[in-house]
């Protein structure tokens, strides 16, 4: 796998991703898209060579909703979804209310929220466009995902408060036990 065609192309071949993707375009939210370790761990695995995919934590589906903030209606997307496609680890957050998790400014857009996720290889959103061909946003490249380098966005690295979230998170989640292949970015301004 070596550039975005190839991404894409993988996906569409994958029959469990693009169910996937078809599930979560039926609530028709705004601004929607599925990102982080779903597109991912897709790549990685494949960089890898694994034939079994590395499971998720969760399908973290995203839209903006400036309108409509009230965490409870996530709770019922995420529902909707279950009963859809039961068992799945649906996680649906409106972008117009997360950047207070981190406490930066108001996303303007999903693909804003995107561009301020942590690491730059999980910068990464994907969805169904207006005739169900495959979109994927990757603000920070896919040179970072492609090389399987971990290293902060532009966000995150700019302020001392963020890395110190960005290192615990990526202590927490160990990647090298899953993908030994990846470098994690260990300059001093980083870890």
């Amino acid at each position: 796998m070596e550039n975005k065609e190839e991404i894409l192309s993988a996906i569409a071949a994958d029959e469990w991703m693009m169910k996937i993707l078809c599930t979560a375009e039926t609530l028709k939210l705004p601004d929607w898209w599925i990102c982080a370790g779903f597109v991912r761990s897709k790549v990685w695995d494949a960089l890898h060579g694994y034939s079994k995919r590395t499971p998720l934590g969760d399908i973290d589906v995203i839209y903006y909703d400036k309108n409509s903030m009230d965490e409870e209606i996530e709770k019922r997307y995420e529902s909707q979804l279950d009963l859809l496609m039961p068992g799945m680890p649906w996680s649906v957050k409106n972008q117009a209310r997360m950047h207070k998790l981190n406490d930066l400014h108001p996303y303007l857009s999903s693909v804003d929220a995107i561009s301020r996720f942590p690491e730059t290889a999980t910068a990464l959103g994907i969805k169904l466009g207006a005739r169900s061909e495959l979109e994927l946003t990757a603000p920070h490249g896919l040179k970072d995902l492609l090389a399987m380098k971990v290293q902060p966005t532009p966000a995150f690295k700019s302020d001392e408060r963020l890395m110190k979230t960005y290192r615990q998170r990526i202590f927490s989640k160990d990647w090298t036990q899953k993908w030994p292949k990846l470098t994690i970015d260990s300059t001093k301004d980083v870890l």
